[in-house]
């Protein structure tokens, strides 16, 4: 499959709607996970090398969300895509339930404080879509605040892309089999129980309402500015690949280039 039509492949479609085969899929892969790996290292590496070109024209802000239900492979996307890019102008910034001080503001301030400067690439692990997701799956706002918060999202990216930010919006989408899986893994494993939370037991038996819920809230915000991708996560590997391909295909497209050098330093010396 050529990857330029990777973007095209995984964008989210019209009344589309992520079936518990679906998370299963895996349209890039090549049957043979060894050589899959070996392609995202290959892939993350260019990345790499044009975020340091980025960084250096100053000129583009590169936002990257990830969201998905718990254990869907954001903080894995963030080690196993961007974990060896050069750390010069990239971070990662991971949105945990808000303070008593951000609720204290519209639920858009804490998320504009980290946005990209220019030069930069920032990954949200979870962001301002909690604010549409979780408190809407308990009632904690009600189905008019919902509306008005999709419009506010979609201003706020929409201001964002005009004042130069590149937006890659994904949604990682695991099967509820594959989730249990990985639970249970979590439980079963002492090395792993910081990363296990009781709550997402109680969490996962929402798990019909956040996939009604994730639907809506993507297609309510999906922009040709503000693309969502469906990205197939039962699979790591397949994930990973899949998302490194996005935004190196998104990265190329904006061809950067270093800035023009001085003349006038080819006449100094170093003494």
């Amino acid at each position: 499959m050529s990857k330029k039509s990777v973007r095209k492949l995984l964008r989210v479609r019209d009344g589309q709607r992520a079936s518990e085969a679906a998370a299963g899929d895996k349209p890039l892969s090549s049957g043979d996970k060894a050589a899959d790996k070996q392609i995202v290292e290959e892939l993350a590496r260019e990345i790499s090398d044009l975020q340091d070109v980025l960084y250096a024209q100053r000129e583009h802000k590169i936002l990257i969300v990830l969201q998905g239900m718990d254990t869907s492979g954001k903080d894995g996307t963030v080690r196993g895509v961007f974990g060896k890019i050069d750390p010069l102008g990239v971070s990662s910034v991971a949105f945990k339930a808000p303070t008593l001080e951000e609720k204290s503001h519209d639920f858009l301030w804490r998320i504009h404080r980290h946005v990209p400067a220019q030069g930069e690439l920032t990954i949200f692990n979870r962001s301002h879509y909690e604010d549409v997701l979780i408190t809407r799956v308990h009632d904690w706002i009600s189905e008019a605040e919902c509306k008005r918060r999709y419009a506010h999202i979609r201003d706020f990216e929409r201001m964002l892309a005009e004042t130069g930010t590149v937006i890659m919006k994904f949604f990682l989408h695991i099967s509820s089999r594959e989730q249990k899986s990985r639970l249970e893994e979590r439980i079963a494993n002492p090395d792993k129980h910081w990363k296990f939370d009781p709550d997402d037991l109680k969490e996962r038996e929402y798990w019909q309402t956040y996939q009604r819920l994730y639907m809506r809230a993507i297609h309510a915000t999906d922009a040709n500015h503000a693309p969502w991708y469906v990205i197939p996560a039962d699979s790591k590997t397949h994930r990973n690949l899949a998302i490194a391909s996005i935004v190196l295909e998104t990265l190329r497209e904006l061809k950067p280039s270093y800035p023009p050098g001085n003349p006038e330093y080819a006449k100094l010396k170093v003494s």
